[in-house]
């Protein structure tokens, strides 16, 4: 039987949630196991997405000098210096994605009358300026 580790280790009040559903992961016990699955959508938690140290954006997605490479991300590992985090949940709806989704809905609609009358307006000064008006040759 494993022993229930206190979560006083990393942060007192620090709720875990999985990385990859967020659902909350109170009822898990900590440490996790090596092939600890999230109890709502069975993703593995021991691995580089839950944990502390991961950062997308510095090579090898891991700010841990001493750490080994982990070449999937996704999938539980063996590291040492695994610290599960309370951030390591993404939502994909957040409030900065649907600002963009709405401004590039904006940008690329068919359906904007203002978008018409720019087009029309322009194609009337092309026609104008390349159509012949003289009366002569």
């Amino acid at each position: 039987m494993r022993a229930n580790c206190a979560i006083d280790s990393m942060n007192a009040d620090a709720n875990l949630v999985c990385w990859k559903c967020g659902t909350s992961l109170e009822m898990v016990l900590l440490p996790f196991r090596r092939l600890e699955v999230c109890p709502e959508c069975d993703a593995e938690l021991h691995v580089c997405k839950m944990c502390n140290y991961y950062d997308p954006h510095v090579v090898e997605a891991c700010i841990e000098d001493s750490a080994e490479e982990v070449r999937n991300k996704e999938r539980a590992n063996f590291c040492d210096y695994f610290k599960p985090t309370p951030n390591a949940y993404q939502s994909r709806d957040s409030a900065a994605t649907q600002s963009s989704r709405a401004k590039l809905d904006a940008l690329f609609s068919e359906d904007t009358s203002a978008e018409k009358s720019d087009t029309t307006a322009t194609r009337r000064s092309l026609d104008d300026l390349f159509t012949d008006n003289s009366d002569g040759n």
